[in-house]
């Protein structure tokens, strides 16, 4: 097989920055390969756009590099196209010498107690994508009535949520915080917002900077208890090894908010540290929530596991937000690990299953459905470059799988199947619309979350 790069066709399935930068990688290993960007939205960018807080517009910053990368030579953008529906792996596999798989950690994690099903227990991706204006959740409703709600977790996303939940709508306004959950958000009734943590501050997943934002907002108390931050033998050996010092400012900002006096703001947001929820009460939904103290022990490994203890608590909470991790999901004609919620994988090279070490030809992957969903928006940058050395690395080779010239192209298999696909200028054209519609109000943009006017603005601007 030729190894010259205008005979080589690559498919990347997911347009977040996994994908983008694996196609990145790619048009610098091999300057003008065919690339072909397939995403099931007409917008492009993945979690930046559904997933990075209205409130924090610098991340959002890195659509601009993407939109170099859309603009080389060889790529073209696929969006509307379903993988799995709209066409499957194996006419992809058929018709790409490459196939690059980006498409992140779709679902979430649960956590496996009494009552979790009730109304008004939701994930907190759901309520992310929701005030994101994601298509799929546009039409959720949460049931912000309640006075008090809980978070479960400590990661930069339960930040994010307890952050949207508190801060003051005026603020938000000045976002591209959706339509839909601004209007929701202003006639919120939430003033206390519990914020659960299985273990202790050491351990806390979120950034300093994120953490530090909750004791900035206006109106808001945050209500840390002395005692949590009164670190157990084990964290203490753990805090000391550790080379990243984010957990210890962490520490410091926690500390320095157990110090502040209260100013009997309007709303509070409640840090509760080594507790775990055992259950949700309530008939047909959230009436109130109980959490158990846990003791934190050395796991023997350098770290600290939390063993739960015979205290309880009752919180009377009536929203529940459940973020303890995203989970990839299968995608048919691939191999998964479920337990992991992972394409198996060895250094980016997809293998017939966990634990294995047979690769199937041309088949890779990148991101989070590679290696789980860990690290920040620059984090897929190494891991999307890692898995493209390989690619590169098979190609020279001739360890590529050939493809057959009389294979019909994709766009005439979508064609014939009346997928109406969105083009890179399409979603340009959506772009400038929802700029426009933003700018009457002094907004960055008004986003349009329903796929079927994102195709009629399409159709008026072709």
């Amino acid at each position: 097989m030729s190894t010259q790069s205008s005979s080589l066709r690559v498919a990347i399935v997911g347009s977040g920055p996994a994908g983008f930068y694996a196609a990145e990688a790619l048009q610098k290993g091999m300057p003008g390969i065919a690339i072909d960007l397939i995403d099931r939205l007409p917008t492009p960018f993945g979690l930046v756009r559904g997933g990075v807080a209205p409130d924090h517009p610098k991340i959002k910053s890195v659509t601009r590099i993407f939109d170099r990368i859309a603009t080389q030579p060889g790529f073209r953008y696929l969006g509307h196209v379903n993988v799995g529906t709209d066409v499957t792996v194996e006419e992809l596999r058929a018709r790409y010498h490459v196939l690059i798989l980006c498409y992140g950690a779709e679902t979430d994690r649960h956590l496996g107690i009494p009552g979790e099903q009730l109304a008004g227990s939701h994930a907190a991706t759901e309520f992310v994508a929701w005030y994101n204006g994601h298509p799929d959740y546009a039409t959720r409703a949460f049931d912000l009535t309640q006075r008090a709600a809980a978070v479960i977790g400590i990661g930069n996303v339960a930040m994010d949520v307890s952050r949207i939940l508190a801060k003051p709508t005026a603020v938000l306004a000045g976002t591209d915080l959706a339509d839909h959950a601004l209007q929701a958000l202003a006639a919120s009734e939430v003033q206390t917002i519990h914020l659960i943590a299985r273990r202790g501050p050491v351990q806390a997943a979120c950034t300093t900077p994120e953490l530090r934002e909750l004791g900035e907002l206006e109106g808001v108390d945050v209500v840390v208890d002395p005692r949590d931050l009164e670190l157990d033998p084990a964290s203490e050996a753990e805090l000391a090894a550790m080379e990243d010092r984010n957990p210890a400012k962490n520490l410091d900002v926690l500390r320095e908010w157990a110090a502040r006096p209260l100013t009997g703001a309007k709303r509070q947001v409640v840090l509760h540290f080594n507790a775990s929820p055992v259950s949700l009460a309530g008939t047909e939904r959230v009436e109130g929530m109980t959490i158990v103290r846990n003791r934190l022990e050395s796991d023997g490994k350098g770290g600290v596991k939390a063993v739960a203890t015979d205290e309880t608590k009752e919180l009377p909470v009536g929203l529940v937000f459940r973020s303890v991790g995203y989970k990839g999901k299968a995608l048919a004609g691939v191999p998964f690990d479920d337990r992991r919620g992972v394409v198996p994988n060895i250094g980016g090279r997809v293998v017939e299953q966990a634990d294995s070490t047979t690769v199937v030809p041309g088949v890779y992957v990148a991101g989070w459905i590679k290696r789980g969903p860990q690290g920040i928006i620059g984090t897929n940058k190494l891991c999307a470059t890692d898995t493209v050395t390989q690619v590169l690395a098979d190609i020279a080779a001739g360890a590529v799988p050939a493809v057959a010239d009389d294979v019909s192209t994709i766009d005439a298999l979508l064609a014939e199947r009346k997928v109406r696909v969105t083009s890179w200028a399409d979603w340009q054209t959506l772009d400038k619309a929802e700029q426009e519609r933003g700018a009457a109000s002094g907004r960055p943009r008004v986003k349009i979350t329903n796929v079927d006017e994102m195709l009629s603005i399409v159709g008026a601007g072709a």
